[in-house]
């Protein structure tokens, strides 16, 4: 997987100092310890209890403060209604099949326009194999699997149109489309789209 630029570079969740941050499928932790350390007041949920042993961990050795869970990412009936001043995700997005279930539950959970920013392999990068060849199409939903930091993980495709408008239903303002352009030498497609949308209403 290629790296996508860090919240930190992009700055795309604005100050976070004194923030309730929702970091959603939170891996290793390091973007939870990262908000942490900005300030922020962090709340990070992973589907694996491997994941989440490992960034409390990481986070201990850190020595900063994140309220860990082990849950479905589209199920947020533990926080309460505008309760939250930013969502984050780092490629988890992608691992839930139900989107629109996740997009309504953070939008239900974020305060009236609050950033949810979010990443995800391209969905035109997943099209093409290691060959440069187009060997799946583009419209096809999947799954499939692709490997993260060594490990197989299962992803739903979806394409960009349907994204967006799922964001819309669910009560969002989509303000920020970005595809980074990718560090591996001699790239010729995006391997990466990051998206920010905010909760419709003042």
């Amino acid at each position: 997987m290629n790296e996508t630029p860090t919240e930190q570079e992009l700055r795309l969740l604005g100050d976070l100092k004194g923030k309730r941050v929702l970091d959603l499928g939170c891996r290793s932790g390091v973007g939870a310890i990262a908000f942490a350390r900005a300030g922020a007041i962090v709340i990070a949920i992973d589907a694996s209890d491997a994941h989440v042993a490992r960034a409390r961990a990481r986070a201990e050795e850190a020595e900063v403060k994140v309220e860990w869970r082990t849950g479905d990412l589209a199920d947020l009936a533990f926080l309460r209604a505008e309760s939250i001043d930013a969502a984050f995700s780092a490629y988890s997005v992608a691992e839930v099949d139900d989107a629109p279930r996740l997009f309504r539950q953070v939008q239900r959970v974020l305060k009236p326009n609050a950033p949810f920013v979010f990443s995800y392999e391209h969905p035109v990068s997943l099209c093409v194999d290691r060959g440069g060849t187009v060997s799946r199409s583009y419209f096809d939903p999947g799954p499939i699997d692709v490997t993260r930091d060594g490990e197989p993980v299962r992803v739903h495709v979806r394409d960009i149109g349907d994204v967006f408008t799922e964001l819309g239903r669910a009560g969002f303002r989509v303000d920020t489309i970005l595809e980074p352009r990718p560090s591996t030498p001699g790239a010729r497609l995006p391997e990466a789209i990051v998206w920010r949308g905010r909760k419709e209403g003042a």
